[in-house]
């Protein structure tokens, strides 16, 4: 028998570099740079591979290889200033605004079916026409103030919700009634998202078991019907299924995709020089940007996208168990779910693993109207992530180390 004084000590057994990680992991700020940190570099990534998806289009529908890049240019630029100001405000501030935000996504998905003011692209009615060139899909804001607005009211029923009837009224019918408005807009890949907000809502805040497989049935079957009940859903169903049968027809959105993903191999053909950009691969800067950058940068720069993802992930999950707060958590645990579905559902039907619904690939993708809501949403889990136990100390700390060489003011 090994004595106790044989044992080796956990310290001696731990190894460095894991160690380095715990105490990493352990700072207070840890959540707050995760995010900041995977954000930053979704953007630049972005901004970059819409710049080179974009340039053929571009220079053909505008004479300008950079219009395309210059117009997400300036979309991250209106939405980085309105993510810091969310960055700023307390949870106190967004509970005042989940109300109206929620009211105002309401109306805004309401006038889209207001003739002249409802904008039809390829087949969706979805778009606001706000005069001139200036359009908005107001479903993409709907998203955030979905889960605004359940956050909010769930941590007010905080003592009900052992009970069922208070985890499902009034939120599934008013979650319905918005699904149900961007449904009537044809944009189910949009609704599906929503869904997947509704049904990650009622799962974070503990349902049981049974209600939560009843729920997600519920919305299966009525997505079902849906797809079932227009062809050119189930036009999509069968390409997915098999996408090679009509490469030059229905598949040929879903071919190009392999295509381009197969000829990037590990370290892809280089920046710019993708092939697919050139006519064969449709919405290539916005819902299929990811099968551009695994053609230009491979294996490893897919890969790449995903990690980053998966960290985003990470401090979002991280952000909503270490605050005490319950609309802290449950607005935290939403935003993460519905940037992961979104994401989800993008890879998914990129590699062939979903059918192709048509949504954006978050922070990557083309698009003022997807952006400025996730752009939002990521200054609130900053803001939560402020909140974490020490951070403020340690937000007072850094300042102080950064501006110490400055002489202090002294009452004379």
């Amino acid at each position: 028998m090994t004595s106790i004084a044989d044992q080796p000590k956990k310290a001696q057994d731990e190894r460095p570099w894991l160690a380095a990680i715990r105490e990493v992991l352990d700072r207070p700020l840890t959540s707050y740079h995760i995010l900041l940190g995977a954000t930053g570099l979704l953007l630049v990534l972005g901004l970059l591979m819409v710049l080179s998806a974009s340039s053929v289009l571009s220079l053909r529908a505008n004479g300008n290889s950079y219009t395309i890049f210059v117009r997400q240019l300036i979309w991250v630029g209106v939405g980085l200033p309105m993510a810091y100001v969310a960055s700023r405000m307390t949870p106190r501030h967004f509970r005042m605004l989940a109300y109206v935000a929620l009211l105002g996504s309401v109306f805004l998905l309401v006038l889209t079916y207001v003739p002249g003011l409802g904008v039809g692209v390829k087949g969706n009615t979805n778009w606001l026409n706000l005069g001139g060139p200036l359009q908005i899909q107001p479903s993409e804001f709907a998203k955030l103030a979905l889960v605004m607005w359940c956050a909010d009211l769930y941590a007010r029923k905080e003592k009900l919700l052992t009970q069922w009837k208070h985890l499902l009224v009034p939120m599934v019918p008013v979650c319905g009634l918005v699904i149900a408005l961007v449904v009537g807009q044809h944009d189910l890949g949009t609704a599906l998202v929503l869904m997947a907000v509704m049904i990650g809502m009622i799962w974070v805040v503990g349902a049981p078991t049974r209600l939560f497989i009843a729920t997600i049935t519920v919305v299966g079957t009525i997505a079902s019907y849906f797809v079932i009940t227009a062809k050119h859903r189930m036009d999509r169903v069968s390409s997915f299924l098999d996408p090679f049968t009509d490469p030059s027809g229905v598949g040929w959105q879903a071919y190009h995709s392999f295509y381009a993903l197969s000829t990037g191999g590990w370290w892809g053909v280089g920046i710019g020089n993708s092939r697919q950009k050139w006519g064969n691969l449709p919405e290539a800067h916005t819902d299929f940007i990811f099968s551009v950058i695994g053609e230009e940068l491979g294996l490893f720069g897919s890969l790449t996208v995903l990690a980053l993802f998966l960290t985003l992930a990470y401090a979002g999950v991280r952000i909503a168990t270490r605050n005490t707060q319950p609309f802290v958590r449950y607005a935290a645990a939403g935003i993460t779910v519905w940037i992961m579905a979104q994401t989800l559902v993008n890879l998914g039907a990129v590699i062939g693993l979903l059918p192709i619904v048509g949504i954006p690939l978050p922070l990557l993708s083309y698009g003022g109207s997807a952006l400025l809501p996730t752009l939002i949403a990521i200054g609130m889990l900053l803001s939560f992530a402020k909140a974490e136990p020490g951070a403020q100390a340690a937000l007072k700390e850094t300042r102080r180390s950064r501006f110490g060489w400055l002489p202090s003011r002294r009452t004379p």
